[in-house]
Formats: structure tokens, C-alpha cells, sequence
């Protein structure tokens, strides 16, 4: 399970949640699963007069669902999930243009299996691609200006999945610590700059209960009686709580903050409420002097100014 903290909810459906396997249906008998994810769209969001409207309404919610996105596999690969997805997606996109489909990735951030599907989703104007980073923290800080220099006007990125795992990926020595959760601070800062390219993201696992669980990190770890937000919780909160409106420039020299003197950094206006909110990421081990100017500010109450 998955926590979007930095993102408006994801009022969305995943059709078919499955890591890849040698299991596939032959695609001259696909049309009982085309018709399942278009018989989805119906019941979520079709008037009660409809087939699966009328279901809908029967069960006590006659208004619709307002369905706006749907999830086609999860950490899927390879040319088998895309010839399966094309079908879906064109049959879901005829009847339901609104739909914003989102698709799989894989399940790394790199590699020949990567490199396929972002080209094939890319050429087939793909709405949403889903991206799994699950890696040390090293790997979060050199990323944090992975989106900077992506086409604005094309394919939008769902950061669906991601942890910074202290030891190695899926390794049960794994633990939730400062260095992790600050290691995605600094990442999130790129993940808001470029807002505009990074349309959803979610932190994953969510829970795990502490004497039954099968994969470390969590965000919030739960026994009988209590729960336990990790620092990953918190970094998590910070940015949920402090979201704007718009992302303004936050740089150094010209440049965005990504690692220069161990500082990451991404700031956003709320415009309903005229905040100026900072995200300023200090990575390094000793404490850093820096000065902030704000440029195009009419007010600005003291002591910040």
C-alpha cells in the first residue's frame, strides 16, 4: 500500500494489480478484460440509468464516483504488458477520453527493462507513467534534479513507489532511520520543483505491524495497542502540510540548490493564503550559513526580513 502525501489524492483505480509474471492472456482473448475495465468506468461514474449505474446506486451511492484516473498493472514490463496495454488503453480512451490512464514502469529507475517502456509509453503519448525508485540514499540525493530538464507539454510522471532503503533494495536489514528519510527530503525537493512533470507521488510500504510484517522500510509501524511514525513519517507530514499553489524558482547562482554546500531546496506560494513556504534540505554533517533573498515580494514581516 501506498501513501500519497505530496499530492492532491488519487482519485483513481489500479486495473490489475500484479508484479510481472509468465502468466498472460493471448490477445486474440483479451476483449473479457477490455470489457472489464470499461464495465470499471461505468459503475464508478455512469448515471443510474446505466447497466452499471444502476448497480451502483443499488448498493446506496446513486451519484457518481467521479473517477478520474485508472492504474493498468503495477511494476509490469516488457513487450508482452505493452501490446496488452495498447489494447486496453485504446478501447478505455474511445469510450472515456476523460480517464487519465496511469502506466507501468517496471520496477527500477534504470536498466534495459526501464529504458523500453519509458520509449514505448513515451511514443504512445502515455498520460501517466508510474516510476518505482526503491535505493540507498545515495542514489535520492544524486536524483534530486532527475526531472529538471524533462519535456514540460508530454508524458506525466507518478513517483508511485519510493523508499531510500539504508542497506540494499528489499534487504530485511533495511530500517527506517535520519540519514534514509532526510536522503528523501532532498529528493522531494525535485519532486515539487518540477511539479508540472511530477503530477502524483506516494511513499511505500505505508504500515507494517511490528511482529508481522515482510518488507522494511515502513512509513508507521503499529503493534496491538500503539502506532509509530518513523522520520520518514515526518518528512512525509512536513511536506503535506505545507503544500502550495504554485512552485516558485529557489536557486544559487541561477542554478537550483542540488547539492551545492550539501543543501537541496524548493519553494512554493500558497495563493490562497499568500505564504511563501521553503523546503531547505541540509544533507551534510555540519551546520551550513546561507543567506536567503526574496526577490518580488511586496510584504514580508519581520524576523524573516
Amino acid at each position: 500500500m501506498a501513501a500519497t502525501f505530496l499530492y492532491p489524492a488519487y482519485e483513481g483505480y489500479r486495473f490489475h494489480h500484479q508484479f510481472n509474471t509468465r502468466e498472460v492472456v493471448p490477445l486474440d482473448q483479451l476483449d473479457t478484460y477490455v470489457q472489464d475495465a470499461l464495465d470499471l468506468v461505468e459503475f464508478a461514474n455512469g448515471d443510474a440509468n446505466t447497466k452499471w449505474g444502476k448497480v451502483r446506486a443499488s448498493m446506496g451511492h446513486p451519484a457518481p464516483f467521479h473517477l478520474k484516473m485508472m492504474g493498468i498493472g503495477n511494476e509490469n514490463w516488457g513487450p508482452q504488458y505493452q501490446e496488452r496495454l495498447a489494447v486496453i488503453s485504446k478501447a478505455v480512451k474511445a469510450r472515456y477520453p476523460e480517464i487519465k490512464l496511469v502506466n507501468s514502469a517496471g520496477t527500477d529507475p534504470s536498466g534495459d527493462r526501464f529504458d523500453f517502456l519509458d520509449k514505448e509509453l513515451r511514443e504512445m503519448n502515455a498520460d501517466i507513467i508510474d516510476k518505482h525508485f526503491y535505493r540507498k540514499p545515495e542514489w535520492f540525493l544524486s536524483n534530486a534534479a532527475r526531472y529538471d530538464n524533462y519535456p514540460r507539454n508530454a508524458t506525466k510522471i507518478f513517483a508511485g513507489e519510493y523508499a531510500a532503503h539504508s542497506e540494499r533494495t528489499a534487504n530485511m536489514q533495511d530500517r527506517n532511520n535520519a540519514q534514509a528519510a532526510i536522503a528523501e527530503a532532498a529528493f522531494m525537493t525535485g519532486l515539487e520543483r518540477n511539479a508540472d512533470v511530477v503530477h502524483l507521488a506516494s511513499y511505500a510500504p505505508l504500515f507494517a505491524h511490528i511482529d508481522g510484517w515482510q518488507w522494511t522500510p515502513d512509513l508507521v509501524w503499529v503493534n496491538s495497542l500503539e502506532s509509530y511514525g518513523t522520520p520518514n513519517y515526518y518528512v512525509q507530514k512536513l511536506y503535506s502540510l505545507n503544500k502550495g499553489t504554485h512552485t516558485v524558482p529557489a536557486q544559487l547562482g541561477g542554478k537550483p540548490l542540488t547539492g551545492q554546500d550539501s543543501l537541496y531546496v524548493s519553494a512554493v506560494v500558497d495563493q490562497q493564503t499568500n505564504d511563501l513556504i521553503i523546503e531547505l534540505v541540509n544533507v551534510g554533517g555540519k551546520q551550513v550559513s546561507q543567506q536567503i533573498i526574496k526577490e518580488g515580494i511586496k510584504k514580508c514581516p519581520p524576523p524573516v526580513c
